[in-house]
């Protein structure tokens, strides 16, 4: 399955991420499980600091899968803890280095804000519009096919497109799970011709209550056969949202790709209003 962005790109629909993966040996194997599952999107980010280990991985595994580069849709953000927006064409230039690419097809800015650091609303709001410019700038060099943001809510969103000096944001990647679906958020990126892509969506600790033993999630997975994190990955996807589910063993990384299945409308229902539990967007808005 895959998504038109406003680019004219395609994206695939499910991806593969990479937090909290880190090791030579691991990212190899796990890289390695989920591009035999038919994985083709690879999300990471600078501050998982795994951006090299992933780069050495795609170079002696894509031939073994009779693929190249173009056949892979690589993710990579800027730091988070950057606070400098000029900063951010070399930044992107430091990811392709450790990446061994040439390119990335989408470079995010990670989050609306400086982590660590409680600036003003005005500082930040002057430091995206700065990161921005650096992200256009480094579209139109070729360093990267699309740009977009990450952990954007609707105000910083609205923000962006009013004045995006001369490119849209392909994608938003925000936590999004049942407990954690601002309606407002997803109609603004379906109106504005932007991907919501959903990271965090199992729940879990910071990101809403763990959702994996929710007891109407396990009685929906019992009903249709299916796992639990099977049940809310598909939730996202049967929205034509993005996911990026993340998973270091064979069985689960497969598991994860196996989506190949409808959650009837009631069941859907049951999921879109359980109780809005996250405090991210809280959080959010006094960035």
């Amino acid at each position: 399955m895959s998504f038109n962005l406003n680019s004219g790109d395609s994206i695939p629909l499910i991806g593969f991420g990479t937090w909290q993966l880190q090791g030579t040996e691991l990212i190899r194997n796990t890289l390695d499980f989920a591009l035999a599952a038919g994985y083709r999107l690879i999300d990471t980010a600078a501050i998982y600091r795994n951006e090299e280990d992933i780069g050495k991985a795609l170079k002696e595994l894509l031939p073994k899968y009779n693929l190249t580069r173009k056949d892979i849709f690589i993710t990579t953000k800027l730091s988070p803890l950057e606070d400098n927006a000029d900063n951010a064409y070399s930044a992107l230039e430091q990811s392709l280095k450790r990446l061994d690419c040439e390119y990335v097809d989408l470079y995010l800015i990670h989050h609306p804000g400086v982590l660590g650091k409680k600036n003003t609303v005005e500082f930040n709001s002057k430091l995206r519009d700065g990161k921005w410019q650096q992200l256009v700038k480094a579209k139109k060099n070729g360093l990267t096919k699309n740009i977009g943001v990450s952990n954007y809510n609707v105000r910083h969103l609205e923000e962006l497109l009013k004045n995006d000096h001369g490119v849209k944001p392909s994608v938003n990647q925000v936590q999004w799970h049942p407990k954690s679906h601002p309606d407002e958020l997803l109609n603004l990126c379906k109106q504005s011709g932007v991907l919501l892509q959903a990271w965090g969506s199992l729940g879990g600790t910071g990101h809403g209550d763990l959702l994996l033993d929710d007891p109407e999630v396990k009685k929906i997975s019992e009903k249709l056969g299916k796992t639990p994190a099977q049940v809310l990955l598909k939730w996202a996807l049967q929205q034509n949202l993005g996911i990026i589910p993340k998973a270091s063993s064979k069985n689960h990384i497969e598991d994860n790709m196996n989506l190949d299945f409808s959650i009837p409308e009631e069941d859907m229902n049951t999921l879109n209003n359980m109780k809005q539990t996250s405090d991210i967007w809280e959080r959010l808005s006094v960035i």
